[in-house]
C-alpha cells in the first residue's frame, strides 16, 4: 500500500514538471520589465542682469515733489541723476557708486540724504553762466546745441569756470523712507522756489545696483551718451531703455535632491527637517540622493545663469521621479516636480520636462520680497534665520510680478541611455 502511494506521488510530480516545461516551451513566461539608465540635466536659464530695479524721474518744477517706491536688500545701492536745468550739462546725483541702503548692522538708510548729493558736470558741453546761457535748455534752439567740451565727469567744485552755482540744498532735497520689510520710498523735492535761484529739475533716472558698480558714471571718465542726454537736455530715454533691459530679478539655484519612487516634497504636507534645510539654505544633505556639483566644476556649489546640474540613475517600468532645487533668492522656495513617469508603455521618457515643474513654497519661513529679503541666503547672517511660517507645502501663489515665469528661470531635460 505504501509502495503504491509513493509511486503515485512520483508520477504526479513528473506530470507537474512536464506541464511546467510545456508552458515555458510555449512562450508563456513572465515578460521582462523594461529598465534603463536616465540622465537629468537642470539648467539655470535666467537672463543675466546688471542691476536690481530701475525707474525714471519726471520733470519737477520749483516747489514740487515726486516720490518713487522700490524694494532693496542689504548690499544694494541707490543712484540717480536729474538735470540742473539752468545749466549746459550739470546734474544732481550721489557719487559714482551711489549710497548704500543699509549700514553694516543691517539698518536701513532713512531720512534726509541731501548731504550725499553733489552737483556734477558731465563734461560734454562748455559751461555758460547759469540761468543766462543761450545754449541752456530753457533758451536753446534745439537739443544738443552748444560747444562740445570733450571733457570728463567732475564735481562742479572741481571745475574752474568762474561761475557761481547755488548750494545743493538750495535746489534739491532728497529723503528716504523705509516703509517696512525691504520697501523704500525716495522723495525728491525741488526747493529752489524759496531760494535766490529757481530752476526746474528735468527728467532723469534712478537705479538700484550692487556694490562696486557705477551704473551712471565714473568720475574722471567721459560721460556716456545716455548721461549726456540727461545732463544737457533732460532726455532720459537712452538710460531708461538701457537700465530697463539691464535690471531685473536673477537667482542661482542651489544643490538639490531627487528620489525614484519617493517624494522629495508633498503638496499639503509639512516640510521635514531635510526639506526645510534645502528650501531655506540650499542644503540637501538630509536626503539620500542629491545633486550638488555644477557640470564642469570640481566641487559643490550653486548654478548661475548658463550653468547646470546633472544626475544619473537606473529605473524600470512603473518607476516615477521626484526632484527639487532651491531658488536661492527666496526664503523657502523650491522648483521641482513629482510623479514623473519614467516609462510609457515600455518606452523610456526622454526630452524637455520643464512644463512639469512647479514653484513650491516649503511653508517654513515667512516670505520676503524675492531678491531683496535680508533673510534670504545671499544676505542672511547665518543659516536658518528668518521668521518661522509654520505652514504647509504649497504651490506659491504670490510670486511677484518681477519674478520671471518658470521656463524663463530653469530648463530640465531627461535623457534615456
Amino acid at each position: 500500500m505504501k509502495t503504491s502511494f509513493i509511486l503515485r506521488s512520483l508520477v504526479l510530480t513528473a506530470l507537474i514538471g512536464l506541464s511546467s516545461c510545456s508552458n515555458d516551451d510555449n512562450g508563456n513566461a513572465s515578460p521582462e520589465i523594461p529598465s534603463g539608465n536616465f540622465v537629468v540635466t537642470i539648467e539655470n536659464t535666467f537672463e543675466t542682469k546688471q542691476y536690481f530695479v530701475n525707474g525714471t524721474i519726471g520733470f519737477i518744477a520749483p516747489g514740487n515733489t515726486e516720490s518713487y517706491t522700490f524694494n532693496a536688500g542689504k548690499g544694494h545701492y541707490l543712484n540717480f541723476a536729474t538735470m540742473f536745468v539752468q545749466s549746459n550739462d550739470l546734474f544732481y546725483g550721489f557719487d559714482e557708486a551711489g549710497v548704500p541702503l543699509y549700514n553694516e548692522n543691517g539698518e536701513a538708510l532713512t531720512g534726509d540724504v541731501t548731504s550725499y548729493i553733489s552737483l556734477w558736470d558731465a563734461g560734454t558741453e562748455v559751461n555758460e553762466e547759469p540761468g543766462v546761457g543761450v545754449n541752456q535748455a530753457p533758451r536753446q534752439a534745439g537739443p544738443n546745441t552748444g560747444d562740445d567740451e570733450n571733457g570728463t565727469v567732475k564735481l562742479i567744485s572741481e571745475v574752474n569756470d568762474g561761475f557761481v552755482y547755488p548750494e545743493v540744498a538750495e535746489v534739491i532735497k532728497v529723503t528716504l523712507t523705509h516703509d517696512g520689510g525691504t520697501e523704500f520710498t525716495m522723495t525728491i523735492e525741488n526747493v529752489s522756489n524759496v531760494a535766490s535761484f529757481a530752476t526746474p529739475l528735468a527728467p532723469g533716472v534712478w537705479v538700484v545696483s550692487g556694490p562696486e558698480q557705477t551704473p551712471l558714471f565714473t568720475a574722471g571718465i567721459e560721460s556716456s551718451e545716455g548721461l549726456e542726454r540727461i545732463a544737457e537736455d533732460g532726455d532720459n530715454s537712452i538710460l531708461d531703455t538701457q537700465f530697463t533691459s539691464e535690471s531685473g530679478f536673477v537667482s542661482p539655484f542651489a544643490p538639490g535632491a531627487y528620489s525614484v519612487n519617493g517624494a522629495v516634497y508633498s503638496i499639503g504636507g509639512s516640510a521635514s527637517e531635510a526639506l526645510e534645510a534645502m528650501a531655506e539654505d540650499g542644503n540637501p544633505s538630509g536626503f539620500d540622493n542629491i545633486f550638488n556639483t555644477p557640470v564642469g566644476k570640481s566641487g559643490p556649489g550653486p548654478i548661475f545663469p548658463g550653468e547646470s546640474y546633472s544626475f544619473e540613475f537606473t529605473a524600470s517600468e512603473g518607476d516615477v521621479l521626484s526632484f527639487a532645487t532651491m531658488l536661492v533668492q527666496s526664503n523657502d522656495w523650491l522648483i521641482g516636480a513629482n510623479e514623473i513617469n519614467l516609462f510609457n508603455n515600455g518606452i523610456p521618457t526622454s526630452g524637455d520636462i520643464t512644463d512639469r515643474l512647479e514653484l513650491v513654497d516649503a511653508g517654513t519661513e515667512v516670505d520676503e520680497y524675492a531678491g531683496a529679503g535680508n533673510n534670504q541666503p545671499t544676505r542672511q547672517v547665518a543659516a536658518n534665520t528668518g521668521e518661522e511660517e509654520n505652514g504647509t507645502i504649497a504651490i506659491e501663489q504670490t510670486v511677484g510680478a518681477h519674478v520671471p515665469t518658470i521656463d524663463q528661470m530653469i530648463r530640465v531635460t531627461i535623457t534615456a541611455n
